[in-house]
């Protein structure tokens, strides 16, 4: 099921799916949040407003309306092999 990575809770890591808005797609591109690229929600702030998400190996904030157009897949980090 996908869900808006401004639903995620902090802690979850999740698949980015896709874009809702194609002119945010590029600024995000350019930062290593793309389709595939997995993603943890680090930090929120106080008031909800931005967020810091962990891509691509560097911390990345986020405003809550950025974080509204992009579809994320939750992932099962606990999954046993």
């Amino acid at each position: 099921m996908y869900r808006r990575l401004s639903e995620i809770k902090v802690g979850k890591t999740v698949l980015v799916k896709h874009f809702e808005k194609d002119d945010i797609f590029l600024k995000l591109m350019e930062m290593g949040c793309v389709p595939g690229e997995m993603i943890t929600i680090d930090q929120v702030a106080p008031l909800g407003d931005p967020i810091s998400i962990l891509v691509a190996g560097y911390h990345l904030s986020l405003r809550l309306n950025e974080a509204e157009n992009i579809w994320v897949e939750e992932i099962d980090t606990k999954a046993t092999i």
